[in-house]
């Protein structure tokens, strides 16, 4: 059964850092390409970052030079650096394999003023 769960949401101030993470379990993970999602209100779900089981990465033009995902195969664990948080971050973030059908529930981060 796989089990995604994400962490580390919250409220911050714009120009602001938070970092999320995300704990998987009941797949091989360090096979897997993983990525950050998010949806805000009233918007569809979008790509934010993603990074092969190597470890490349890949970026949102909105996101790049501000976010920074990582991933540690030990713990099964994907990270989401977000920092210089702009108004427009606000979204609930999510994580996934990107190849399977799973999603958490994901966690909100909300950027305001």
């Amino acid at each position: 059964q796989v089990r995604i769960v994400e962490s580390g949401g919250g409220s911050v101030q714009p120009g602001g850092s938070l970092r999320l993470s995300c704990t998987v379990s009941g797949i091989n993970f360090k096979i897997y390409q993983m990525g950050w999602y998010r949806q805000a209100p009233g918007k569809q779900r979008e790509l934010v970052a993603n990074i092969t089981s190597s470890g490349s990465t890949n970026y949102a033009d909105s996101v790049k030079d501000r976010f920074t995902i990582s991933r540690n195969n030990v713990w099964n664990r994907l990270s989401l650096q977000m920092n210089s948080l702009k108004l427009e971050d606000t979204a609930v973030y999510y994580c996934k394999v990107s190849s399977l059908p799973f999603w958490g529930r994901g966690t909100q981060v909300t950027v305001s003023s």
